[in-house]
């Protein structure tokens, strides 16, 4: 299944994650990202990171127009 929600450009990872769930702000670890142009031409998360495309992002990452993120956490 997969889902999407409207994260605003300018919005650091934290606060992307709690678009969805404020408990992914309370224990956010970190953001895995790819580029949705990326996304595409791979046709898998797990195609970018096989290609290195996928990043590991930290708290003060800035969400970009077109972040594809995935969003670990620890509560």
């Amino acid at each position: 299944e997969t889902k999407a929600w409207t994260i605003l450009a300018g919005m650091i990872a934290p606060q992307a994650a709690g678009v969805f769930h404020s408990d992914f702000v309370k224990g956010f670890v970190r953001a895995e990202t790819v580029a949705y142009d990326d996304f595409v031409a791979t046709g898998s998360i797990a195609a970018a990171r096989e290609k290195r495309l996928l990043k590991s992002e930290g708290k003060d990452h800035i969400v970009q127009e077109g972040d594809v993120m995935l969003f670990c956490f620890n509560v």
